[in-house]
């Protein structure tokens, strides 16, 4: 892929420039496959809650859907993890599309016939969200097979800005437009969009399907005593027995101190993301005066700032660190959400909403690319759906109260986020900075 010079940081110190070596073809089918996945997607995530405004414009009402689209992951996420653990991943990926594509269809035809009703979105969206936890557990669950350790950051960028590029700036403006002729097209363009990965996951390479197991593994060095900043006892790994079970994975993330105090940092953090944006559509609507047709139009402008965080954060990394970084960038999403709400006018909320975007953009990358270094393979679908139950399981939550907020007003729900996430930023500091580099997970900390 690119030519271009990657400065390979040990330790969080510059080690002089070293030339990119590509990602290599396994990672393009890879990224070909989440990409036709993100068109679908960005298909649906706008057509549903527009088709639902024809429907009701109560914000608790179509915070339901935002609630529903997050749910799998707190009563699914820990089984999707087993499953991508335990069975070929390939076949995960291109049996999870084929349910979203099924479900895109059935609601496309419903909505066609105009037999559709409120309750099959919500049926509809929490079919996406199955599919989701596992087309997403088995995905980031695949990187590390295609790509080297050194690679990872970069790899986690190039699989962002695919997601954000082609959701916010191809799919969503689409989506928009194709509601305005009809509120069905979107979702047949969608259910066709879902095809092709089926196709792409099944053309991978078998280390992408199944992890080897390392019975010799039976400690991860690496995590640190966050509570006292001094140095952990070795985190426990149990060997691993012929049968997956979820056990051996919630041992060792009990017992990984920093993963353990992460995953609640960013299941509070991301409540609060959920909250704001919980009725992100009706106050844009609404407040703004936003055309319906226009949405997308207003996300793709958000998502410039999304798409330069995702092409910038690797870079970050490699100069700063990633707990560093991390920082930075909550700190500026606090900023953006704030900011948001405060705007006069459609123009200025974009703006906020794009630097919020940019911000939680370059957090994702370091973030997800720590667990692929830290985590073992052989355990990590069971672990990574075991963070996502915690973390993402709260958004139902965090979703619905931000929409019951917003009936006071919705501009609150962003400025509420903003002063939270603030102040957890300030009181998480010392974890994300120091106990990221404790724990080996900064971008030079290269464990095999």
């Amino acid at each position: 892929m690119s030519g271009a010079v990657d400065t390979v940081k040990a330790s969080g110190s510059p080690a002089g420039p070293a030339k990119r070596t590509p990602l290599g073809r396994d990672f393009g089918k890879l990224w070909t496959a989440a990409a036709f996945s993100n068109l679908a997607d960005g298909l649906g995530r706008t057509a549903v809650p527009l088709i639902a405004t024809t429907l009701t414009r109560d914000p608790l009402a179509i915070s339901v859907i935002g609630a529903l689209a997050f749910l799998p992951w707190l009563v699914f996420g820990l089984p999707a993890g087993m499953i991508v653990d335990r069975f070929d991943r390939r076949l995960i990926m291109a049996a999870a599309n084929t349910l979203r594509g099924g479900a895109a269809l059935w609601l496309a035809v419903l909505t066609a016939t105009g037999s559709l009703e409120l309750w099959a979105l919500f049926v509809g969206t929490l079919v996406f969200g199955l599919g989701e936890t596992l087309f997403d557990n088995a995905t980031n669950a695949v990187i590390p097979g295609v790509v080297t350790k050194p690679q990872l950051d970069r790899a986690n960028g190039r699989m962002q800005a695919a997601h954000i590029t082609i959701d916010m700036f191809v799919a969503q403006p689409i989506a928009g437009l194709l509601f305005a002729v009809s509120l069905a097209l979107p979702l047949w363009l969608g259910a066709t969009g879902y095809l092709v990965p089926i196709v792409l996951a099944l053309l991978l390479p078998i280390s992408a399907a199944r992890p080897l197991r390392e019975a010799t593994r039976v400690t991860d060095p690496a995590a640190p005593d966050v509570a006292t900043g001094g140095s952990a006892a070795p985190v426990p790994v149990p060997p691993s027995p012929s049968k997956v079970t979820a056990r051996e994975a919630i041992v060792y993330l009990w017992h990984n101190r920093y993963l353990r105090a992460m995953v609640l940092y960013t299941s509070l953090v991301g409540s609060a993301l959920s909250f704001a944006q919980a009725s992100t559509i009706l106050y844009f609507l609404e407040d703004l005066d936003v055309a319906p047709a226009a949405i997308g139009f207003v996300t793709a402008g958000v998502g410039v700032g999304a798409l330069l965080g995702s092409l910038v954060a690797s870079r970050l990394v490699e100069r700063f660190g990633r707990g560093r970084v991390m920082l930075a960038a909550n700190v500026g999403a606090a900023i953006g959400l704030g900011l948001t709400g405060l705007a006069p006018e459609v123009f200025s909320a974009s703006a906020a909403y794009a630097l919020g975007a940019f911000s939680i953009s370059v957090w994702n990358v370091p973030w997800g690319a720590l667990r692929q270094q830290i985590v073992p393979a052989e355990l990590f679908g069971r672990v990574l759906g075991i963070i996502r139950m915690l973390t993402w399981g709260m958004f139902p939550i965090a979703t619905l109260l931000g929409g019951w907020v917003a009936r006071i007003d919705l501009r609150l729900p962003f400025v509420a986020a903003g002063i939270f996430i603030l102040v957890a930023t300030v009181l998480g500091s010392r974890l994300l900075v120091v106990g990221t580099r404790k724990a080996g997970a900064e971008a030079g900390a290269l464990h095999n």
